[in-house]
């Protein structure tokens, strides 16, 4: 039997190991983000904003919570939902936090630790677009360490009082619900917090360089008063909202292959077209080499992040295992922009091509949700047996 045609941009035809109804989730979200993003998310970074109506249309395409089981949600396999994230992230990185947020932060701290009551209410709305949530865990003084919040919930009669201050929070100031962890004499404890709730506020943070095309707010609690029912009830420590961390990671793990592979997919239509002394940059020896190494990291970025996808759908896959995808995707993600961009010459500082765009975005990719010494650090720890964090 002859082989099937060679694809350069699946040099290892990681395409032929997706299932049918993989690559249909795959092209519909891909046709997506060629039709509704690609030709406007260089003007939303370029103006800092993101127009809210693209939350309802990413409802309507049923990528919001798809990984989760009813309540309005697909119940699609984590490899689904990954290439979901691929395609996204290919977009902007900013587009694939918005619904890494929705779905493996908010939805999913919903769906895993939330009451019946509490999933009904939400989870629906949320799948259609119809209400945004956000994830409050990070603080002004405490990223890499939330065992150190200050954030704090005491009881007073039937209620719950919340007094503190989160950070860095993607959706806060368009979401109808915040997810926010506290701490309590009882443990960390999770809490719906609607908006328009007394005492609560989100103002977003501004002058950013990175994910401009993104939602990122300081969420304020001076004293909201909440009833008991906001308690999500399941979850009773921290480790609540680090399986949510775990999953949006996972997320991440296949969004870094898909900025990569759009920043060689630039580099390469660059560089076949570009002519200086009298032919195409790619038929120079060095610009050959710099995508040759950049292939090398973007296939191996999407083989790794398949395997994990299918560690996870076999209910196998360990925190520490993300971590390493995490960790060598996104580091990889930035040495292939890097390259792009150096490759684009002047053309690679320009908005009219999305590299520079990439490369800004995953600097803050390597750092949220676990920054790459913390990962690193996990990794060590699961060889050596030794936690350096203590």
């Amino acid at each position: 039997m002859m082989p099937a045609s060679f694809a350069p941009l699946d040099y290892l035809s990681v395409d032929s190991s997706l299932t049918d109804v993989e690559r249909d989730i795959r092209d519909a979200v891909r046709v997506f983000v060629r039709d509704r993003i690609l030709p406007y998310v260089g003007e939303w970074f370029e103006q800092a904003r993101l127009p809210v109506e693209i939350v309802r249309e990413l409802g309507k395409l049923g990528i919001l919570g798809m990984h989760l089981d009813g309540y309005g949600c697909a119940g699609t396999s984590a490899t689904a939902y990954g290439l979901a994230c691929l395609e996204l992230e290919a977009g902007d990185s900013g587009i694939r936090s918005l619904v890494s947020v929705q779905g493996s932060l908010a939805m999913f701290a919903i769906h895993r630790w939330g009451s019946e009551e509490q999933k009904l209410e939400w989870l629906p709305r949320m799948a259609a677009g119809e209400a945004v949530g956000c994830f409050g865990l990070t603080e002004p003084d405490s990223g890499s360490d939330p065992g150190a919040m200050r954030t704090s919930a005491r009881r007073d009669g039937p209620d719950w009082i919340l007094r503190g201050r989160k950070m860095w929070i993607t959706n806060g100031s368009i979401a109808e619900v915040a997810v926010v962890w506290a701490r309590t004499d009882e443990g960390v404890r999770g809490f719906l917090v609607p908006k328009g709730t007394n005492g609560f506020r989100a103002q977003d943070i501004r002058k950013k360089l990175s994910l401009r095309a993104s939602i990122t707010s300081e969420l304020i609690l001076d004293d909201v008063r909440l009833p008991a029912s906001a308690m999500l009830p399941g979850a009773t420590s921290l480790r609540g909202p680090l399986a949510c961390l775990n999953e949006a990671r996972y997320g991440i793990v296949w969004g870094a292959a898909g900025a990569a592979r759009a920043c060689l997919e630039a580099a390469l239509d660059y560089s076949t077209t570009r002519v200086q002394f009298g032919k195409p940059i790619a038929s120079f020896q060095i610009q050959q080499q710099k995508l040759a190494a950049m292939a090398l990291e973007v296939n191996r970025a999407t083989v790794l992040a398949v395997h994990l996808g299918r560690l996870k759908d076999a209910g196998r896959l360990r925190p520490e295992q993300v971590s390493m995808g995490k960790l060598g995707n996104v580091n990889a993600a930035l040495d292939v922009a890097r390259a792009a961009r150096q490759m684009l010459g002047a053309n690679g500082i320009s908005l009219e091509y999305p590299v520079i765009r990439h490369l800004a975005n995953l600097e803050s990719v390597v750092t949220y949700e676990g920054t790459a010494d913390v990962h690193t650090l996990v990794i060590g720890g699961a060889l050596t047996g030794i936690d350096a964090f203590r």
